[in-house]
């Protein structure tokens, strides 16, 4: 049980990764087509949430909740190292990179900056007052 809350864990991981990357994409994809849905408040502040929740974790130097959460559960299924199941592997392998620190805070900070740029010059849509 505990190595499939595991997987699962990866693939909510995997999710939060794609919201954050993907969801960028669409955000200027959709400023520049005119696409009306990607400046909804709730699901520009929650992008921008996550990216600088990310970009904290980098400057701190904290470990990922989802990655040590991950890690706990294959301890607790009895998994050593880096046993995991056929498709905690894969999702693994697509979220996780050999790297000094440093790179990866570079690109978070990075990334975060193109969000906010975004956000500034392509702010979401305000709630109209009846």
């Amino acid at each position: 049980m505990y190595a499939l809350l595991a997987d699962l864990v990866v693939f909510i991981h995997a999710l939060f990764v794609l919201f954050v990357v993907v969801g960028q994409a669409l955000i200027l994809i959709g400023w520049f087509v005119g696409w009306r849905w990607t400046r909804n408040p709730v699901f520009r502040v929650a992008h921008l949430a996550a990216i600088v929740f990310v970009v904290v974790e980098a400057w701190f130097g904290t470990v990922c909740p989802l990655t040590t959460l991950g890690n706990e559960l294959n301890i607790w299924a009895g998994q050593e190292g880096n046993e995991m199941s056929f498709i905690g592997y894969w999702l693994d392998r697509m979220l996780f990179y050999t790297a000094p620190e440093w790179v990866f805070t570079l690109v978070y900070t990075l990334f975060a900056l193109l969000v906010v740029t975004t956000f500034v010059f392509y702010p979401p849509n305000r709630k109209r007052k009846l």
